[in-house]
């Protein structure tokens, strides 16, 4: 593949901030969860503990390996090719749910325009699910170039949004104080699910790093510069949130755009609003364009049918890959948005814990290995930063289980599909004895 025809640092960067979060769409439950001390607390100390190991992670599996398939890849290596088995079903799995909310999230964003649209949910969301597919299939260059537009039109709403807020307090705002105080173990455990469903997804740009210019050096730089963003806007948006005087519940059933008419007029709300569209359009196409590198991989390793390999004659890109993806999460667009979440993170916790051994193995395994970018711990520090986002995986669980009964279904049903793995690893053995002896 020609240089003009990968990903410069810029559109990897857009990708990247659109894959991870997309704006602070989403992030609205976290308020009626932790309420006006926690909130901040929560997305202060989250990220800390649950997305620093994760990129640090990322960063250093990649650099020694920035190779089509990325996270798959990294497993393979590591553990080889039954849990390279684990690692592509969990995290396939994980980004069709990730891929059945934005799509959802649309519908919400287009009713404060049109509030009767609810009815024409489905069909709303597989416009956008087919639309996405095309511009994939297009080519990851259309697909760079759309995230930079779509990006700027997330940021804009809120940077106005910021910009009069602080100047109608004189530019200044007081911290509120951190505080669990009268927040129950549930709703700290769906607390952390909603900040770190509103961080994952930094491992999922990595599986098409071949088609990226100079991809060690453009990872190091588009992760920093998506992570500040992140931080910067989920900051701004929660503080301006907690001292707008606006009722909470309010911002948490209208979402943020009702923070902007509270702030700026009605103008400001459908701004916010129109953002919110081009949000979720912006996220699904980015991550739509990760996971369906995933069935190419696991398909040249005989777990998927080989026709997944077929690549687009004109655009050179994974067409029947991008099309049954699209298939399935036409599908799971009937679940709702509380139920995604819980299966989305649950799902990707597994994945990344397979992403953390590994880490750890192959510095067993190949400590004199180039590394252009190497997290500065030994084993033993790598092993206490990873028990970091564990904690807080087992904490969030646990509280999503206490939370109530509703809960259940999709927190069952994502440790169900966790455990097929085996039985697919079980039936591609059989399989595979079957050829050899036939």
């Amino acid at each position: 593949m020609s240089a003009r025809k990968k990903l410069r640092l810029l559109q990897l960067a857009a990708i990247i901030f659109l894959t991870v979060s997309g704006g602070p769409y989403g992030l609205e439950p976290l308020l009626g969860y932790a309420g006006r001390n926690g909130s901040l607390l929560l997305l202060l100390v989250t990220p800390l503990l649950w997305d620093i190991p994760a990129v640090l992670t990322v960063l250093e599996l990649n650099s020694m390996m920035p190779v089509t398939g990325g996270y798959y890849q990294w497993v393979k290596r590591a553990l080889g090719l039954r849990f390279a088995l684990y690692e592509g079903w969990w995290t396939w799995l994980y980004t069709f749910v990730d891929l059945a909310i934005y799509p959802v999230l649309f519908v919400e964003y287009a009713a404060f325009f049109f509030p009767e649209i609810h009815p024409y949910k489905i069909p709303i969301c597989l416009c956008l699910v087919w639309g996405c597919a095309i511009l994939n299939i297009l080519g990851i260059v259309p697909v760079g170039k759309t995230a930079i537009v779509l990006g700027v039109l997330v940021l804009s709403p809120f940077a106005v949004l910021f910009a009069i807020a602080l100047y109608r307090h004189g530019g200044m705002y007081a911290i509120p104080a951190f505080s669990l105080k009268g927040i129950g173990f549930s709703s700290l455990g769906m607390g952390l699910y909603t900040v770190m469903w509103n961080f994952l997804g930094w491992d999922n740009a990595t599986t098409y790093a071949e088609e990226v210019e100079n991809p060690v050096k453009s990872y190091l730089y588009s992760v920093g510069i998506a992570f500040v963003v992140v931080m910067v806007v989920y900051f701004f948006i929660v503080l301006i949130s907690v001292q707008s005087g606006m009722g909470l519940q309010g911002i948490v059933s209208d979402t943020f755009s009702s923070l902007g008419s509270f702030i700026g007029g009605k103008w400001l709300g459908a701004f916010v609003a129109f953002g919110g569209l081009a949000s979720t359009f912006g996220i699904y196409s980015s991550v739509l364009l990760s996971v369906s590198r995933v069935p190419k991989v696991m398909a040249d390793d005989g777990f998927l049918p080989r026709h997944l390999n077929k690549m687009h004659l004109k655009y050179n890109t994974p067409y029947v890959s991008i099309i049954t993806c699209s298939l399935v999460v036409s599908v799971m667009v009937i679940f709702t948005f509380g139920e995604l979440i819980i299966m989305d993170v649950t799902l990707y916790g597994a994945g990344l814990l397979l992403e953390f051994v590994s880490l750890i193995v192959l510095r067993l395994k190949f400590p004199d290995e180039h590394r252009p970018f190497k997290i500065p711990l030994n084993v033993f520090g790598l092993c206490g930063m990873i028990l970091l986002p564990l904690s807080v995986y087992s904490i969030a669980m646990a509280g999503a289980f206490a939370s109530s009964e509703a809960v259940y279904t999709p927190l069952v049903g994502a440790l169900v599909v966790m455990v097929l793995a085996e039985v697919l690893w079980q039936v591609y053995r059989w399989s595979t004895r079957r050829n050899r002896l036939v």
